[in-house]
């Protein structure tokens, strides 16, 4: 099965056994699921989600009370700017500074609350949250299919600012956890926990992409500034 085709049955699983949430559909994003507050709390109560005092997060919501909960524990939180497109392309939530986490976190409130800070004016990441549409117990992840989870880990890797041992995590519902994902490519980023409403699994997934892969993007680099000033460096 290819990735495409497995997407479309995930989706359609989702949409059909009622467990997907708003925004509806599901199809062509990254779904949002009955259950994502309760993921999040597991996911709150490992050791490596205790460690962490910076996390990445995506913007989606399904990872919405993830986003919540790292800022009230206290950690920062960095949400990547969609496609990357602002030289300045991440934005940075301080727990010390944000007085409504509840609105902080959205998709809007984001871009409201948040600090713009380009890679050079980061914190070294402890734990990075993506979303996903499919996963494996084994750690492979399938995302919505335009790969910018994986492109934000590559830059972060060209500045240092995450590695090998970089935790990573997804939160998803357990009917999005399946035996017959595709095997990753060589840019993909496995996930080493794949945390559900009812269960967690530390993967054993190892190896993550040493940098990004600049044949493959092709003309996009010029959509991304912070692209095009790695290339030319």
């Amino acid at each position: 099965m290819d990735k495409a085709t497995l997407r479309e049955r995930i989706w359609d699983d989702l949409e059909a056994s009622g467990e997907a949430r708003f925004p509806f559909p599901p199809h062509d994003r990254i779904p949002n699921f009955a259950g994502a507050s309760e993921a999040a709390d597991r996911l709150a109560e490992t050791d490596e989600w205790k460690r962490a005092e910076t996390i990445k997060a995506n913007p989606d919501a399904p990872q919405l009370p993830v986003r919540r909960a790292a800022l009230r524990a206290g950690k920062a939180l960095y949400v990547a700017v969609p496609r990357l497109r602002d030289e300045r392309c991440f934005r940075r939530l301080d727990p010390d500074e944000v007085d409504d986490v509840d609105a902080s976190t959205t998709v809007g409130g984001i871009d409201e609350y948040g600090t713009p800070v380009g890679p050079d004016e980061m914190e070294r990441i402890d734990l990075i949250v993506s979303g996903s549409v499919a996963v494996s117990e084994g750690g492979s992840r399938v995302g919505k299919g335009e790969g910018y989870s994986d492109l934000e880990f590559a830059v972060l890797r060209e500045f240092g600012l995450v590695d090998d041992d970089t935790t990573t995590a997804t939160t998803v519902h357990e009917r999005q956890v399946v035996d017959d994902v595709p095997a990753p490519d060589d840019h993909d980023v496995p996930m080493a926990l794949v945390v559900t409403p009812e269960r967690g699994v530390r993967t054993g997934a190892a190896g993550k992409p040493s940098g990004i892969d600049w044949a493959k993007l092709g003309e996009r680099v010029a959509e991304m500034p912070v692209l095009e000033r790695l290339r030319s460096e």
